[in-house]
């Protein structure tokens, strides 16, 4: 088996073409049904009832279109910790929401469908961009909570933020990567609270 390119494949076809979006819905079906690992682009071609030649009309491989699926999901769980983050007040309580809400979200998202949860650890065994991009704003969305902290003079602001956003991001990525967030299973109801605490206190003035 040739080993599949770990950057995005560029969209072929009509970004907007009705029968791409057939292709990600029909495949997104049968990786539920049968796993991404074990489903090839042929697979895929008979299910749909098109030629595989057709579909690489739409798709450079099979990694583009679990790209796209697992962007779709990562999105779910951007949405969500964002909704979270904007429904309250206080940077604390943002944090504390951030926490609760990544756990949460990504157990759902992640082991509800445990077909749907092949592509997740394809996508994080694989460093695919999709994954990358997520963390990238997940990242981002934790530095604007810290600088508004700062700015309410309610976390302190001798660390550089950067640095401070990089480490306490190493604290949600076991709950973030599907890798390692089946191995956390028995700490997930209380780890939300305890860890946002504790990064609450380290972060007090």
């Amino acid at each position: 088996m040739s080993k599949e390119s770990t950057h995005p494949a560029p969209a072929r076809g009509p970004a907007d073409h009705d029968v791409r979006d057939q292709i990600v819905l029909a495949a997104t079906q049968h990786f539920r049904l049968y796993g991404y690992e074990k489903t090839t682009v042929s697979d895929l071609a008979k299910a749909i009832g098109f030629s595989k030649a057709y579909i690489y009309k739409f798709f450079e491989s099979k990694q583009a279109i679990g790209e796209l699926i697992c962007a779709n999901c990562l999105r779910e769980i951007e949405t969500d910790v964002r909704a979270a983050v904007d429904a309250v007040d206080g940077p604390p309580e943002k944090l504390r929401r951030m926490f609760k809400t990544i756990v949460e979200s990504s157990l759902r998202l992640f082991f509800e469908d445990r077909k749907l949860y092949d592509i997740a650890a394809s996508a994080a065994t694989g460093h695919w961009e999709a994954v990358r991009a997520f963390e990238g704003r997940i990242q981002a969305l934790l530095q604007d909570v810290l600088r508004q902290g700062r700015e309410t003079e309610e976390f302190e602001r001798k660390t550089p933020l950067d640095e401070t956003a990089a480490a306490i991001y190493l604290v949600m990525r076991p709950y973030l990567n599907p890798l390692l967030l089946q191995y956390s299973f028995d700490y997930t109801e209380d780890a939300p609270a305890q860890l946002s605490s504790l990064v609450l206190r380290s972060l007090s003035r």
